[in-house]
Formats: C-alpha cells, structure tokens, sequence
C-alpha cells in the first residue's frame, strides 16, 4: 500500500507574509531580550559567542 501526500497550493501573498512575520517576531524578541538584560550580561554572552566562532576579544 502506498501512502499519497497531497500539498495545497500557497497564494503569494501567504507565502511573503509567513517569513515577514517570523522575521518580526525573532527581532522583537532579540530587542526585548537585550533591552531588558544588564550590560554585564551582554557583555558576557558577546565574550563568550566571540570565543566560541574563534575571533579575538578584548
């Protein structure tokens, strides 16, 4: 017995608005989380994102 996937067809409109609004929602969540944690914070997640993609600090 083979199984049959059927796949609906995506307007354009659908299609630009779902990436727009992922987009939207990652960067509002990235400035929420900076506009709220200390600098110290900061500080150290940018030190320790540096270091783990090998670039130099400091």
């Amino acid at each position: 017995m083979q199984s049959q996937t059927t796949t609906l067809p995506v307007s354009g409109t659908a299609a630009r608005i779902v990436p727009a609004a992922a987009a939207l929602l990652l960067g509002l969540a990235l400035f929420l989380a900076s506009g709220f944690a200390g600098a110290t914070v900061l500080h150290n997640s940018t030190h320790d994102t540096r270091h783990a993609f090998g670039l130099p600090c400091h």
